[in-house]
């Protein structure tokens, strides 16, 4: 059968049947960055111009056309579309309608936008790997609150996914609190920047069994990082490398190790706060592949990180977004570790027994530290 630009044919036994095509709707596309001033271009794209101008000129030859036929879309166009794609939610329709151009179109261009992006992550998700980022890592956190030797503050949190991701494995992608998403570890400095990011198991999959199976921990065992240690919640276990928090305090050194541990620790769930509200597509949910969803998890963490020692600010909530609940139940959601808490309670419950063996650098950072911390006060 042949088919014209408009019509097309059907020679069926009742009558022949027209069917009208839709026409091809080349829609005017804003220039927003031009049109809009900092404060709405801000509210709108997460970013400032300033900084926008600085990711389009790293990844401008990855999102270039060899050819300008067929009205194809300029790469600060497609920027944009990303950056409106992660700054609405989980609607590819309302960036589309934002920056003028089909859905479809929309979607090739969000992914795209976010490979190239994601490309950029050993540029700016750095973990201190020489002698001096160290010192200077380890300082910059001692500096909050008196605790030594960390050079990271650990933890995971959910990025939730809409719908089912499908195949045959989706019940796996269900987490503890039934909704369908990634358990995404990452670790973080001082100045709240991912300096290691984790973002491919499945949300049923527990924090401390990510980092069994992660580079970082291989690292940490080789002694690659010397006696320097990372804080994390009582989700994983105490080892010479990872200072948890006590179960129990019974003297004023422990009682200022858990303080001094704790607001450290709480690096990490601050900057998973300033992410995802700088970004709500990581706290709204996202209606992509999974395979899809890794490089926008990854895209959204450079663009943090960009952003971050850029000296910017979180941007003010966008009044055209809906949210389905306040900031505060949205972010608690993916990083409460209920699990956590309660096995925490059935630990507390039992008789205290003789200290694990792993336990023995955390407990001699509480006597040998601590407990002069403690006297002097």
């Amino acid at each position: 059968m042949q088919r014209a630009n408009v019509l097309a044919f059907e020679d069926n036994d009742d009558e022949d049947e027209f069917v009208v095509r839709r026409p091809r709707w080349i829609r005017d596309r804003e220039d927003h960055f031009h049109n809009l001033d900092d404060t709405d271009f801000v509210m709108r794209f997460r970013l400032s111009k300033r900084t926008v101008l600085s990711v389009l000129e790293t990844i401008e030859n990855q999102l270039e056309f060899r050819t300008d036929k067929n009205n194809c879309v300029s790469p600060i166009n497609q920027l944009l579309c990303a950056l409106r794609f992660y700054a609405t939610g989980c609607y590819q329709t309302t960036a589309a309608d934002l920056c003028g151009f089909s859905t479809s179109t929309a979607h090739r261009i969000v992914h795209r936008v976010s490979c190239a992006i994601a490309s950029l992550r050993p540029l700016h998700v750095l973990f201190p790997e020489t002698p001096s980022q160290i010192r200077k890592t380890q300082m910059e956190f001692y500096n909050k609150a008196r605790f030594p030797r960390v050079i990271g503050a650990i933890d995971c949190t959910h990025v939730k996914f809409i719908k089912s991701p499908g195949g045959g494995n989706a019940e796996v992608f269900r987490n503890r609190k039934g909704y369908f998403s990634l358990n995404v570890q990452a670790i973080c400095n001082a100045n709240l920047e991912f300096t290691d990011i984790v973002a491919r198991w499945p949300g049923s999959t527990h924090d401390s069994h990510i980092f069994n199976n992660c580079y970082r921990k291989a690292m940490y065992q080789q002694r690659r990082y010397g006696n320097a240690v990372l804080v994390g919640d009582g989700g994983y276990a105490c080892t010479s490398y990872m200072m948890t928090p006590l179960d129990q305090c019974n003297t004023a050194a422990e009682h200022l190790y858990n303080e001094s541990q704790i607001r450290t620790r709480n690096s990490i769930e601050r900057l998973f706060g300033v992410w995802k509200r700088r970004f709500p597509v990581m706290a709204l949910g996202l209606r992509v592949s999974v395979k899809n969803s890794f490089p926008i998890i990854i895209a959204t963490v450079v663009l943090h990180n960009i952003a971050r020692r850029a000296g910017e600010d979180v941007p003010p909530d966008d009044h055209e977004i809906i949210l389905p609940a306040p900031w505060d139940i949205l972010l608690a959601e993916g990083n409460i570790d209920e699990n956590y808490l309660i096995n925490l309670q059935c630990r507390l419950d039992r008789p205290r027994q003789r200290e694990n063996p792993n336990h023995r650098e955390r407990r001699a950072l509480v006597d040998n530290y601590f407990e002069k911390l403690a006297n002097r006060s």
